[in-house]
């Protein structure tokens, strides 16, 4: 969460936190970021691709960063050079939008449980009902609205955003980032079918759901619970909106999953890996170490490690591009096969 009034900054600052080479006027000051297009004078914008080239020429920036290559192109005077604007980005930006302040304490309307505890300073926000026995780490933020279930764990500076949920089951690491409507730790999707006019029994889910540290999930995401294993997070992995993780799925450390995608139970993605939006994993595989799955691909067998698998059914990139070759063609034979039929229909007549 930033802070509502940004700091101020000089070329000359921008240089001292991010290195690189200073071009154009040390006293040039910045209060904001914005892209090219967009930035005026008191902002600071970056450049990384000849694409944007045509926005540089004509920003509005105070100061750009820039990579070795883009030092005298046409724009504003003063720049930064290093060789990476993202990451000269990552070590300016927190520092012109610094944390806003966070108020320990408990709110009034907030509802604790017998045997909750915690060490050292905690918020915990208005109408937010906490269990029995749940364990707070030192430093944890807990949003208005949320609910934490009996036995739930949370550690050292974990920040949950208004209105999650964490349900008994729940262990989350430190330096967690839950957004707004996460869930966790809900029963998985497990049901024996009944025979023919009977009702399906539920399948008892009395695992746990474990997010490792560093982890950050996105809003409205939600993980179940294990049904008799656990569900686990691995450390470093960040997780987009609206991603439904099904029981008893194992996933890695530093993972990237973007938005809508579901993963089915029993799945077990390795560390490293990359999923796309809108990808589906069918249940019970394994997703190797290092692999990637495009967007809206449909994975239906094991991924082995390193590899990049596209389009539904997934496949590696080399036999789905030859299958929509082979498409491709084949499109272009029934088109002349329609039209060999067409003439000899008329060549009859």
């Amino acid at each position: 969460m930033q802070a509502d009034s940004p700091s101020r900054l000089t070329a000359a600052d921008v240089v001292r936190l991010a290195g690189g080479r200073l071009v154009g006027a040390a006293e040039v000051a910045v209060t904001g970021v914005a892209p090219l297009d967009r930035a005026g004078p008191g902002d600071l914008s970056f450049v990384a691709s000849s694409r944007y080239l045509s926005h540089l020429e004509r920003s509005r920036a105070a100061v750009v960063l820039c990579t070795p290559e883009f030092a005298s192109a046409p724009g504003p005077e003063t720049r930064i050079v290093v060789d990476d604007p993202y990451a000269a980005l990552l070590v300016v930006v927190p520092v012109l939008y610094p944390a806003a302040p966070r108020d320990a304490g408990v709110h009034p309307t907030a509802i604790i449980g017998p045997g909750t505890r915690w060490d050292g300073a905690v918020s915990i926000g208005a109408y937010t009902v906490i269990g029995r026995d749940v364990q707070l780490g030192r430093d944890v933020v807990i949003g208005s609205g949320c609910v934490i279930g009996d036995g739930v764990e949370i550690g050292d500076g974990s920040v949950l955003y208004p209105q999650v949920v964490c349900y008994p089951g729940a262990i989350v690491g430190a330096r967690v980032i839950l957004h707004a409507g996460v869930r966790l730790a809900s029963d998985g999707f497990g049901y024996v079918p009944g025979a023919s006019g009977q009702e399906h029994r539920k399948i008892p889910h009395v695992g746990r759901c474990h997010v490792g540290d560093d982890v950050e999930v996105g809003a409205n995401t939600t993980i179940d619970r294990g049904s008799v294993d656990d569900t686990v997070i691995g450390n470093g992995t960040k997780i987009d909106n609206l991603v439904q993780i099904g029981h008893n799925v194992r996933i890695g450390a530093r993972c990237i999953i973007m938005a809508q995608v579901g993963i089915s139970g029993s799945t077990i993605v390795e560390d490293e890996c990359i999923i796309a939006g809108q990808a589906g994993l069918a249940g019970h595989f394994t997703v190797g170490r290092g692999a990637r799955i495009a967007a809206q691909s449909g994975v239906d067998r094991h991924v082995p490690p390193g590899t990049t698998v596209f389009g539904y059914p997934a496949r590696e990139r080399r036999e789905y591009l030859r299958t929509l070759a082979a498409m491709n063609r084949l499109a272009r034979i029934a088109g002349q096969l329609e039209h060999l039929v067409e003439q000899h229909g008329q060549d009859t007549r």
